[in-house]
């Protein structure tokens, strides 16, 4: 496993906003340990190349470090930091976009018995695993293309191709295959989570929305709790308090009214839950945001 290549690669390629050159591609660079902080998930592949995190999910905890990837199926609420970074040896970290319509497709290229079985019901959207050596292999050529632009329009997307399917016939490879099957418990889940997220600050019955994902309501609320460690209220009042909080950082003095947009009727318990969640009233956070700038998701 050569991740000495791989560290000096993402070591120079990083940037601010963890873009690259390449599509998809995403480089997360961390000179400190940094306090748990919230943020989304997406749907991607994160191997760190140096360094460690820990990122919570509901009352799930999730650890990995150089040489270990997370896959993350469904874009989630979650809280995370870096545990081993310093600017002698800052955190580097790798990151890949997954979708699903390209997991379908590999899905439906392979042959008969070249792809392991499925387990049953929803796993959860999370896994970490040790990445096997052909899986670094193909990150390090996908990294060494930000040196070769010329190449990369041509030969990034085999890579990626080769990566995902690495990931599909891997360890985690259950987590991963339900990304492109339509009928799976876990794409009606991913299917009433966005829901969930573009309806946040709306009240809702939770039948309705398991009429949404096309299941019971019991198999659902058993599914979606497998899939996020979260019920489906308790995901609701995640996305509320992280969307409030990115709303005192530009609405500093409108405790009220961001509590209102967000969806809560009493601003006694937005602010009991803002507390306790991020360790701080409303007002007193928006003040340690206005000194700070946003911080985006960081693999």
């Amino acid at each position: 496993m050569d991740l000495a290549e791989l560290r000096g690669l993402l070591d120079r390629h990083a940037r601010p906003d963890m873009s690259t050159a390449i599509d998809g591609v995403l480089i997360s660079k961390v000179d400190r340990r940094e306090q748990p902080s919230p943020s989304m998930t997406g749907s991607v592949l994160a191997l760190i190349a140096q360094g460690a995190k820990r990122i919570a999910l509901g009352d799930r905890v999730y650890e990995y470090r150089a040489g270990q990837y997370l896959v993350a199926s469904v874009d989630l609420p979650v809280t995370g930091h870096f545990t081993k970074a310093s600017p002698q040896q800052p955190a580097l970290g790798f990151g890949l976009v997954l979708h699903p319509a390209t997991v379908a497709e590999l899905l439906l290229q392979a042959a008969p018995g070249d792809v392991p079985p499925g387990g049953t019901g929803a796993p959860s959207a999370l896994a970490v695993s040790d990445a096997p050596d052909e899986l670094v292999d193909a990150v390090v050529r996908l990294v060494r293309l930000l040196d070769r632009p010329r190449d990369a329009a041509v030969l990034a997307p085999l890579i990626k191709r080769e990566i995902l399917w690495r990931l599909i016939t891997g360890e985690q490879g259950g987590v991963v295959r339900q990304l492109g099957l339509a009928d799976s418990s876990l794409t009606h889940i991913a299917r009433a989570v966005r829901w969930i997220r573009e309806h946040y600050a709306q009240a809702f019955r939770v039948e309705d929305v398991a009429q949404r994902a096309g299941m019971s309501v019991s198999a659902f609320y058993r599914n979606f709790q497998a899939v996020t460690a979260m019920s489906p209220i308790q995901f609701q009042k995640q996305i509320r308090l992280q969307e409030a909080r990115l709303l005192l950082a530009t609405h500093p003095n409108d405790v009220t009214g961001v509590g209102s947009r967000v969806g809560y009727d009493s601003a006694s318990q937005f602010s009991r839950e803002y507390r306790r969640q991020f360790g701080a009233p409303p007002s007193q956070d928006a003040a340690r945001l206005r000194d700070t700038t946003g911080a985006g998701q960081r693999l």
